[in-house]
């Protein structure tokens, strides 16, 4: 079974970086942006990843959300993760208008982090296996049996 894939994108490299090694410990894979404008260019060139964790404030304001629809563009689009320390009601309602999976605050509680992306993987696994046919169990109305 491949490893799946998580997309960290932040400005500030310490924390990608730690990111990044509790994540491949945890055996995922793992891509690193240092920017909305290299996280784009990633998925120009191919990344498709199971889950992208987004800082929300990088080079401009608010950035992170150009991310996050981008990412939810992608097919199949992945798990989207914000993360910000410089949350306000707009950024928060505008990141719940385009239905991110998580909102975390930063510091990031790791193991919180680590749940929320089991859960939100399982979850969007499951949403997108194939349903086996059932054979209807009623009988239709006026059949004799």
């Amino acid at each position: 079974m491949p490893k799946l894939h998580i997309q960290i994108v932040d400005d500030e490299i310490n924390v990608a970086r730690t990111l990044q090694m509790v994540l491949e410990r945890e055996s995922y894979q793992v891509t690193c942006a240092s920017s909305a404008r290299e996280a784009l260019k990633q998925y120009r060139e191919g990344l498709r990843p199971d889950a992208a964790i987004v800082d929300l404030n990088m080079e401009e304001e608010d950035i992170g959300l150009v991310v996050a629809q981008a990412a939810q563009k992608l097919n199949p689009p992945p798990v989207v993760v914000i993360c910000t320390g410089y949350a306000n009601v707009e950024n928060i309602q505008t990141a719940l208008n385009l239905r991110v999976d998580y909102l975390a605050t930063k510091p990031v509680d790791l193991e919180e982090l680590k749940g929320a992306l089991i859960r939100l993987l399982q979850r969007r696994s499951a949403s997108r296996k194939p349903r086996a046919k059932t054979k209807a169990r009623t009988k239709r109305a006026g059949a004799r049996g």
